[in-house]
């Protein structure tokens, strides 16, 4: 009896061991790693197989960087020109362009409201007192002619010298015949004097001539618009006592405008007067127009931030309204300068690359620094020549492949006298794999986990080094967005796996650049293109 208790009991035993392994087997499955479905071109290889092992490069040695789990520039090892094949330039889409000269304006775009040139204002004002009878001109914005009458005034003042006119006049006729020296002349002196003081109070030559024909004084006379222009204020009403202070009307002459434009105080050092401008107005789709700055205000608007600049614009159509809102574009000439295509400058931590175009292939990094950016061009400041050949798309990818192979020449074999002393090289590009996941899988727009697995030589895993993973995608001009890069460096979590965290800014394809080094070169390197879930 005992010996069967003892034989079912070592039984079940071994039976719940069994399905204690599989269990224990099957949990550590869910927990490990699992590569990521990612649409590829082709099969994972290396980027670059680098030069032999007896080229060193200056230029590559730099400091690695230390793992971590921050977003951060990579600072890996330095460029060196790099030879690919016209398949693989074709494959990768590497397009060229040329440095040239061009003919620059840059581009200042505001907004703005239409005003009336200050300097095409009149005031209309009778110069005696007096009262209003008829009002002809007696509508706001009524458009008035220069000449055309506005209304009809009495003045006693007026009249009383009106008849001091008319009775020096008839003193001098009768005089005339004196044989007394200085009666006839001093006859004629009154009469002029009298004639001078209606020509000062503004009475019209023609009102004066029929003065004298008639011979009568003019109890209501007529002042007539001095200047063209639409009436902007109006005072004159019938019955109106009026005095030489009294503004009866403001004439404006709208054949010209002034456009008061709203610019940043950041971008007002960018014009000055006389830089064209071009106006657009949402009324009037399709047309444009023309003018120039004429002053740049000197304040700023403590609430906005911006300085007011004073564009003068003709206006002969009347199609400009004051107080209408309207769209500025300055544009300042920059001169004759050196540019590049925007899309040929590779930004890389604090350096400002592009890629010479040698020919055949042969592709060499050349750090630049460039000015401002004006449409779709760079301004060269330093580095480059006119007529160089380089290249303006697939910089991201070109990038990694010379970083590589400046790394991989970084290598020197042990000279022969250091026996088995030396230390063992590191393994090459070629003897480690590596393993690229993200949780989740497939990479979502936002934070990702990334791991990387690293095993070689053989199976063993790869520990102890500097592993950096860069993302980018290419922009899109047409929907106004442009490239994008992002970098996460992974620390070391032991039995050759490396984690750290990456935000992608938006979903879409991206190209995956992964970047293993130890002792100061390269043991790893790959490309992959991934796709990414989530929305722009």
């Amino acid at each position: 009896m005992n010996e069967y208790v003892v034989r079912t009991s070592l039984f079940w035993m071994a039976v719940l061991a069994v399905i204690a392994g599989i269990w224990g087997y099957r949990s550590h499955e869910k927990t490990q790693p699992q590569p990521i479905k990612v649409s590829m071109s082709g099969d994972v290889q290396l980027v670059a197989a680098g030069p032999s092992s007896d080229t060193t490069s200056d230029a590559a040695k730099s400091e690695s960087p230390m793992p971590g789990t921050s977003m951060s520039e990579p600072t890996g090892a330095g460029l060196a020109p790099v030879q690919l094949t016209a398949e693989r330039m074709q494959n990768i889409g590497v397009k060229t362009g040329t440095v040239e000269y061009k003919q620059l304006s840059d581009d200042v775009r505001a907004t703005g409201t239409v005003d009336i040139d200050e300097r095409l204002l009149s005031y209309i004002q009778v110069r005696f007192p007096g009262y209003i009878r008829k009002v002809f001109a007696n509508a706001t914005y009524q458009y008035v002619r220069k000449g055309e009458p506005l209304f009809t005034v009495y003045s006693p003042d007026l009249v009383a010298t009106q008849q001091e006119y008319l009775l020096a006049l008839g003193n001098s006729k009768t005089l005339q015949s004196s044989t007394v020296d200085g009666v006839a002349a001093g006859a004629d002196s009154l009469s002029v004097a009298a004639e001078e003081r209606l020509a000062q109070w503004d009475v019209s030559p023609g009102e004066i001539a029929r003065l004298k024909e008639t011979g009568k004084p003019v109890t209501d006379l007529t002042i007539d618009s001095p200047v063209s222009g639409y009436i902007t204020e109006r005072n004159a009403l019938p019955n109106l006592y009026v005095e030489p202070s009294t503004r009866l009307y403001t004439v404006a002459d709208l054949s010209r405008v002034w456009v008061n434009a709203q610019i940043f105080q950041d971008d007002i050092g960018r014009l000055k007067p006389g830089d064209a401008v071009v106006i657009t107005v949402d009324s009037y789709p399709g047309s444009t127009f023309t003018g120039k700055i004429e002053e740049i205000l000197p304040q700023v608007d403590m609430a906005t931030r911006t300085v007011r600049v004073r564009i003068t614009i003709a206006n002969p159509a009347l199609r400009l309204k004051p107080g209408m809102f309207v769209n500025v574009d300055a544009k300042s000439g920059l001169g004759r300068r050196l540019v590049v295509p925007a899309s040929a400058l590779f930004q890389s931590g604090t350096r400002q690359i592009v890629f010479l175009n040698h020919g055949n292939g042969s592709l060499e990094p050349k750090e630049v620094a460039v000015g401002p950016r004006v449409g779709d061009d760079f301004v060269v400041l330093k580095g480059l020549e006119a007529h160089q050949s380089i290249v303006t798309s697939a910089n991201f990818l070109i990038d990694s492949e010379s970083e590589l192979q400046a790394a991989a020449g970084l290598f020197t074999p042990p000279s022969p006298s250091a026996g088995s002393n030396a230390p063992a090289p590191a393994p090459t590009a070629e003897q480690v794999h590596i393993d690229f996941t993200t949780d989740p899988n497939p990479p979502r727009a936002g934070d990702n986990t990334i791991r990387v697995r690293l095993t070689g030589p053989g199976t063993a895993p790869g520990t102890g080094a500097s592993v950096t993973v860069r993302f980018h995608t290419a922009g899109m001009p047409a929907m106004g967005m442009a490239a994008m890069d992002a970098s996460a460096t992974l620390a070391d979590k032991g039995s050759g796996l490396y984690e750290g965290s990456g935000t992608l800014a938006s979903g879409g394809t991206w190209d995956v650049a992964v970047t293993a080094q130890k002792d100061g070169q390269t043991i790893a390197a790959k490309h992959l293109r991934i796709s990414v879930t989530g929305g722009m």
